[in-house]
């Protein structure tokens, strides 16, 4: 009789031949079906068979104990867990003829991605990944393009999904990928993987009902992502409690939008060393981005603390297939965000003059940015680039060294504080074709040569109100455009101005009105 010993959370049990009834779960030892721990003998049969045995019998537990196990592509089963005990470690094949290619029967537009996994399942029913042990998928032995670098964990059209407490790490693609995916939670796992193109840490694409929290990523890529590369809508997801850092942005809803987002709330997640931007927010693939609250964010050293997108790249989600329309983005909730270290980019909230971005408030927003800009970034023409990739940098230094907003309808600002490292002649604000829009309490200094705080070009319907410009500031507001109109500036304290307003030539004289403002006595 062969006895081994296991941990089960905090409980030592006692493993008798390959099988053991703990409650009512069965667990399987790879060890028992031929796994060798020595990192160097190739174990992928062995633990298929201690996966297929545990299926055929109901469902279990697959136990990895200490050791590291070599393994080219396993398939998943329903009802299957998967433990990685502390000590053990899953270690991805760096042989490519290990991971024969798997065609999944739903399509997307990943299907021009890798067709090879590490671990896989498709059309699967409560499945997990859980323990303290590693899965490291050797990413840097894997080197061309997406076809030659295999997934770590790929889920497709499963439901009932739980991955937690593990750490992944060194991936050759997407760290993980969950395509059409129910009910899934990821929790308190790890993501070490910087070593390869492509190293997202999570991406959660067209699923329903998704939770994760208190999850640690360092990614090379974006940390974590929603995607639509399918028709089916991304909803109902929740991000929280979370700490990122990443190469490319901290959290992220797009590229691919074909199917589009609804209901998603990411809060309470700092952000850190992180070279895009912090919260990226983009509609370019069509589909409808729609019901999205954004909080309790801190972010320190990243290009830009917040990007918001709708272009027009129209990639279908299949080849073949015509191009989507214009998506749609609004009603976006970003409250309660604290970011320094931000560079000299700015923050752009940028629809197109036929889709504009509708219904977004920024309010209790305190962002710090390093400064620099020049008179001539201030006065930049800003080239629309409907179907370029969406990136926060992509046109370039705008004209606002806080937010330049264009094309938007329904916007506003309350209490938004900005601040420099150094000075910048840039205006803190430019919105250009907005609509119905309030700003309330903004707080941002004007350094010495910049053209004004405020510039609004062919606006209407702007209100601003409650704002106390610093003393020494020279124009609060440019006013520029044939097509402004119906801009009010009522109840701010205005003393601290050289000028308050500075009218272009073809502004009408009917689009400004003032009430109650205080203003310097030269004024």
């Amino acid at each position: 009789m062969k006895i081994r010993t296991i941990a089960i959370g905090a409980t030592i049990v006692f493993l008798v031949c390959s099988e053991l009834i703990f409650g009512a779960v069965k667990v399987y030892d790879v060890r028992d079906y031929g796994a060798k721990s020595d990192g160097k003998t190739l174990c992928t049969r062995s633990i298929q068979r201690a996966i297929d045995k545990c299926a055929r019998d109901g469902g279990g537990t697959v136990y990895f104990p200490v050791g590291t196990f070599l393994s080219g592509t396993i398939y998943l089963k329903s009802n299957v867990t998967l433990r990685l005990g502390e000590g053990s470690m899953l270690l991805g094949s760096s042989d490519l003829k290990d991971y024969p290619p798997t065609v999944q029967a739903f399509r997307s537009y990943t299907d021009n991605y890798t067709d090879k996994s590490l671990i896989y399942g498709e059309n699967l029913e409560r499945i997990t990944i859980t323990g303290r042990g590693i899965i490291d998928g050797q990413g840097q032995a894997f080197k061309g393009p997406y076809k030659v670098r295999p997934y770590m964990i790929r889920f497709i059209q499963c439901r009932n999904v739980t991955v937690e407490n593990v750490t992944i790490r060194n991936s050759p693609m997407w760290v993980q990928h969950y395509l059409a995916c129910d009910d899934v939670r990821i929790s308190g796992i790890t993501v070490r993987s910087r070593v390869n193109a492509n190293n997202d840490g999570i991406n959660i694409d067209s699923c329903h009902r998704v939770i994760i929290s208190d999850c640690n990523i360092d990614s090379g890529d974006d940390a974590i992502v929603l995607k639509s590369t399918s028709a089916r809508l991304c909803r109902d997801v929740v991000v929280t409690n979370c700490v990122v850092r990443s190469r490319c942005n901290g959290l992220k809803m797009g590229t691919e939008s074909n199917g589009g987002f609804q209901n998603i709330v990411l809060t309470s997640c700092a952000i850190y060393d992180t070279r895009l931007a912090g919260v990226a927010l983009e509609i370019v693939d069509g589909g409808t981005m729609d019901r999205v609250v954004v909080s309790n964010i801190t972010m320190n050293k990243i290009g830009a603390p917040i990007f918001l997108r709708l272009g027009n790249r129209a990639r279908p989600f299949k080849k073949g297939m015509e191009t989507p329309g214009i998506g749609t983005l609004r009603n976006v909730t970003i409250s309660n965000i604290e970011a320094t270290g931000a560079n000299a980019t700015g923050c752009a909230i940028s629809g197109l003059p036929e889709a504009v971005i509708e219904n977004v408030t920024l309010s209790n927003i305190r962002l710090s940015f390093a400064g620099g800009g020049t008179k001539e970034d201030a006065g930049r023409a800003i080239d629309e680039k409907p179907e370029a990739y969406p990136e926060y940098s992509m046109f370039g230094r705008l004209p606002a060294y806080g937010f330049y907003c264009r094309h938007v309808k329904g916007l506003k600002m309350l209490n938004v504080q900005l601040q420099l490292a150094k000075g910048d002649r840039r205006h803190a604000l430019v919105l250009e074709d907005v609509e119905d829009a309030l700003i309330d309490g903004l707080d941002a200094p004007c350094s010495p040569g910049a053209g004004s705080i405020l510039r609004l070009t062919d606006v209407k319907g702007i209100f601003i109100r409650g704002c106390r410009p610093r003393v020494g500031t020279g124009v609060f507001l440019k006013l520029q455009g044939a097509q402004s109109e119906n801009v009010v500036l009522a109840g701010n304290d205005l003393s601290g101005v050289s000028k308050v307003v500075e009218r272009a030539p073809d502004v009408p004289e009917t689009a400004l009105s003032e009430m109650a403002n205080r203003r310097a006595k030269n004024e």
